[in-house]
């Protein structure tokens, strides 16, 4: 019998050196590929995007989905709720690159998601093996992030409204199907596919303040031109009207804040823009006043409310002056801070249904003038014609005057249409009917055929 050594003669030295030098050639020429794709990525994406281990060929890709427009978010639950988004959390894809890749292998990853379900990245896992296999011998990396980024909502069918349950479950994967319309089963589901997401992560709120970081981040590096002092400032120098859409630069909008607010005019924090009526968030005024100032503004503001509140009064305290709830038809407040009962009307420690006690000024007033009875006698005929004159003032309010239906302020209509605007509360109101009309568009109550105003 032959041995094996006659059917596969060894190979000489010279032949296995120039086997070592082969093998170490592709070696190479693998190692030179591998530092090249990720030094090129490296030069066309930020470190937000593309992020590689200094010591080892691996690396992790984030990838932010193009969304078109008005895409819009559907989330199903015991209530569902619609919001529009204008990006996405990114796709995360972490891969490591064995010794033969590019020349035999491809690279180890793991793709991650927090909004797609495990089937979903499951079928995205299984294309990205097949464009390797439709490129195998070249660089991949470039190619599946192109896909992932720009072609993974056609390819799940993914169209506007997105639909995100409340609660994931594996049950759910159950009946879940893949793009071939075939049943996936649990079991059939990708190792390398991660979903991010349990039953006690609130989902909603992940992807909404994504899509607001993104979008204070394009906002930012945008130009936009200040419609007051008229100059371009970045979006991180202007500040937006989110109501409106209207920007102005911060300098301008503190020193607009800066004023109203040392006047007092706290509830006219509005859009410069005489036509509208967006107003200022508290944490865009805070963003742009000293602090001095925005105690001023919230003090103001919390006042202004409470001022307009009919069934609100004050602890009579001055060490205290809590603002105090009072219930209706009720001449009884107890302040919930110091647990002061006293009479709404004389401000005095309360005194149950008895007439209120005049006070020592009321009494000290009424000797003197008991001891000037000439002088008193003036002063009650001051009071009759003061009487007089309320009652006439009072009549002609009633004939002249119509109260705002937001806050029951008097208000007088001398000119202008029947759109009015309460000098208190700011508010808009039908002269008419009395009804209170919307700050967006208050002339839409005089143009509904619907409307008892119409046309009017």
């Amino acid at each position: 019998m032959c041995g094996g050594s006659n059917i596969f003669p060894r190979l000489s030295p010279e032949q296995k050196e120039k086997a070592n030098i082969l093998r170490n050639v592709a070696m190479s020429t693998d190692q030179e590929a591998q530092e090249d794709e990720l030094l090129a990525l490296a030069s066309i994406y930020d470190e937000k995007e593309f992020r590689r281990a200094e010591s080892a060929k691996e690396g992790e890709i984030h990838l932010c989905l193009e969304l078109p427009p008005n895409f819009t978010l559907l989330v199903k639950g015991h209530t569902s709720t619609e919001h529009r988004l204008s990006f996405l959390c990114p796709l995360v894809l972490s891969f490591r690159f064995p010794a033969n890749y590019p020349s035999a292998s491809a690279p180890l990853f793991v793709l991650s998601s927090n909004w797609l379900t495990r089937v979903q990245i499951t079928a995205l896992c299984r294309r990205l093996d097949e464009l390797w296999e439709e490129n195998q011998g070249n660089v991949i990396l470039f190619t599946w992030m192109q896909f992932l980024k720009e072609e993974t909502l056609d390819f799940l069918g993914i169209q506007s409204p997105l639909e995100i349950q409340s609660i994931e479950s594996e049950s759910g994967l159950k009946q879940a199907a893949d793009v071939s319309g075939e049943k996936c089963k649990v079991q059939d589901l990708d190792p390398r596919a991660v979903q991010e997401v349990d039953a006690r992560t609130d989902i909603l709120s992940q992807l909404l303040d994504f899509d607001e970081a993104q979008n204070q981040k394009v906002f930012d590096g945008t130009v936009f031109c200040c419609s007051i002092c008229f100059l371009d400032k970045l979006g991180s120098e202007s500040l937006l009207f989110k109501e409106c859409q209207h920007v102005y630069c911060k300098s301008c909008m503190k020193e607009y804040f800066q004023i109203q607010i040392r006047d007092g005019k706290v509830q006219c924090l509005t859009c410069p823009d005489p036509k509208c009526v967006s107003m200022a968030t508290p944490s865009q005024v805070k963003l742009l006043v000293s602090k001095d100032e925005f105690a001023r503004y919230d003090r103001l503001l919390l006042q202004s409310s409470l001022d307009l509140m009919k069934d609100v009064v004050y602890c009579p305290r001055i060490s205290c002056s809590m603002a105090v709830m009072v219930e209706p038809d009720s001449n009884m407040g107890i302040c919930p801070a110091c647990k002061y009962p006293f009479c709404t009307l004389c401000k005095r420690t309360y005194h149950g249904l008895n007439n209120c006690i005049p006070t020592d000024d009321d009494l000290r007033m009424q000797d003197e003038d008991n001891s000037a009875s000439e002088e008193w006698n003036k002063i009650e005929e001051r009071h009759a014609i003061q009487r007089v004159l309320d009652s006439l003032c009072t009549d002609w309010v009633k004939v002249n005057c119509k109260q705002c239906p937001c806050c029951g302020t008097n208000i007088e209509k001398n000119m202008g249409c029947n759109k009015m605007t309460c000098s208190v509360c700011h508010g808009y109101f039908c002269w008419i009917c009395l009804t209170a009309l919307c700050k967006k568009d208050p002339y839409s109550h005089y143009k509904d055929p619907d409307s008892p105003c119409y046309n009017q």
